[in-house]
Parts: structure tokens; C-alpha cells; sequence
């Protein structure tokens, strides 16, 4: 496996890793429509590509494939986590979430914080994550719950 900073030409497959992994892995925690409104997000091409230039995006690629995404926002704020459906609990995640962390430390963050759906809460807390508020968000008209997580550095 190989870690690499993402560019606009990997835009497409982030894009299918994250609808494909919030149907398939996020299932069991979220309903149809909490999914439909949680993977609209998707359509919204601008953000995607401010997400790309402005954040540190770390993609795992194996082969030429990416396998899973982590991106760091001001340092200090996990605001993508995502491994793709086939190539969950192979360690991806421990990997990625490692060096997150430690591009944090070398941007001087004390704290690392995250929105963590309830499908990777339990993820989260197993590396030393703590739930600080549990939110609920709408939208499209539907309700959405995650956690503020946050990590001591």
C-alpha cells in the first residue's frame, strides 16, 4: 500500500469511494433516506474541490486504486475519513488515522477533532477518540446524528 497527496484528477473516485462506502458500510446506522440526504453532499463539486486545494488529503492506494482517504483541515479537524467498502478492517484506517495525527503534531495541534457518524464511533473511541456532543443534523429535511469527537495529541 501507498500513501499519496490527492490532486483534482483523483476527484471522480474520492467521489464513488464515498457514496459507495456510506451505502454499503453505513447501513445498519442510518435508513435509506438519512443516506439519500448524508451522499447528496456529493453533487456539491465546488467544496469537493476546495476540499482537494486547500486541505491535506491523504489517499491509500493499492495497485492504482484508492482504497481509503483521510483529509486534515486547519490542522486540526478530520473532515473526510473514508476506506472503501472491499478493503474495511485491513488496517487502511489505523494507517491513515496515524498519519493524520501526526501531520497535526507538525502543524502544533494540541487537539484533533472530528463530526463521526455513528457507524465509526466505536472506531473512533478505540483510538482514544472521546465523544464531546452528540449532534443532530438536517438535511434535506432529514435528521442526521454524528458525534464531536476529539483527541488529545
Amino acid at each position: 500500500m501507498d500513501f499519496r497527496k490527492a490532486t483534482i484528477s483523483d476527484l471522480t473516485e474520492m467521489q464513488e469511494l464515498y457514496i459507495d462506502t456510506i451505502k454499503s458500510v453505513c447501513k445498519n446506522d442510518y435508513n435509506p433516506e438519512q443516506i439519500e440526504a448524508w451522499i447528496y453532499g456529493v453533487n456539491n463539486k465546488e467544496r469537493w474541490i476546495e476540499v482537494i486545494e486547500t486541505q491535506f488529503v491523504l489517499l491509500a492506494i493499492i495497485g492504482d486504486k484508492i482504497v481509503g482517504y483521510g483529509t486534515l483541515e486547519n490542522g486540526n479537524y478530520i473532515d473526510f475519513f473514508y476506506i472503501h467498502k472491499d478493503f474495511q478492517r485491513k488496517g487502511i484506517a489505523d494507517k491513515i488515522l496515524a498519519k493524520l495525527e501526526l501531520e497535526a503534531q507538525k502543524q502544533y495541534s494540541k487537539i484533533i477533532t472530528s463530526d463521526i457518524s455513528i457507524t465509526a464511533r466505536p472506531y473512533f473511541e478505540k483510538k482514544g477518540y472521546i465523544v464531546k456532543a452528540e449532534q443532530k443534523n438536517i438535511r434535506l429535511g432529514v435528521e442526521l446524528i454524528n458525534y464531536k469527537m476529539e483527541k488529545e495529541l
